[in-house]
């Protein structure tokens, strides 16, 4: 078993609502000002507590959600699910990376969204979502739910990967290379896909299977 089944559909339906909102709020004319002006206060905060030791893993956080890194890392868990015939993990996590790379693409060039002026790094395409917050959680939540078993040893690592996400969406808002809202809204994303995939399979695969149908009694004279 990936996951309950239940509460994780529950849970990721959460994440995903948040991201949505977030989406939204970002998007609709009327409330976009009042998101950005949060932006714009975290952005200043942000330039208010630079300095040599944080920007520096800043930018080890931000190695660590390019390509350079994420993707040997997804293809080492893969391998190994694979190798382990663990078929149903694989599946979850292939899925979870797969539709996080998909939907990157699709809302940056839908929102088309600039991003903060000064990064402290180099920055290409789009700024909302956040792809290195949706890649960051969706491979380090993916990778605990896949690989580690239900029990507190999950939890534990799960706590972990949590806390990873976090600070890979904040390391983007100090280096000016996204906004606070593209950040959230990322790792909710990211998140919700790493739990929703399992969750949904989960469920698919432990559907009961249904009753079979009441005999029929045979016609009457005809032979047993």
């Amino acid at each position: 078993m990936l996951v309950n089944a239940g509460r994780g559909l529950v849970v990721a339906g959460g994440l995903l609502a948040g991201a949505a909102t977030i989406g939204v709020l970002v998007a609709v004319p009327q409330t976009r000002s009042w998101v950005q002006g949060i932006d714009d206060a975290a952005y200043d905060l942000a330039g208010d507590l630079n300095n040599r030791p944080a920007t520096l893993v800043a930018e080890a956080f931000s190695f660590l959600g390019t390509v350079w890194f994420n993707w040997p890392l997804r293809i080492i868990v893969a391998i190994v699910l694979a190798l382990k015939t663990r078929w149903l993990q694989l599946a979850a996590f292939a899925l979870a990376v797969a539709s996080s790379e998909i939907l990157i693409g699709v809302l940056k060039s839908a929102y088309a969204r600039e991003r903060p002026p000064g990064s402290l790094i180099e920055t290409t395409g789009a700024s909302f979502p956040s792809g290195h917050a949706i890649a960051g959680a969706v491979t380090a939540v993916g990778i605990v739910v896949t690989v580690f078993p239900p029990g507190r040893r999950r939890w534990h690592w799960e706590l972990i990967a949590v806390i990873f996400s976090t600070v890979m969406a904040l390391s983007r808002v100090y280096l000016h290379a996204h906004w606070l809202s593209d950040t959230i809204a990322g790792a909710l994303l990211g998140a919700a896909l790493a739990l929703g995939w399992p969750a949904l399979l989960t469920a698919i695969v432990r559907r009961p299977a249904r009753e079979p149908a009441a005999p029929v009694d045979p016609p009457l004279g005809t032979p047993p």
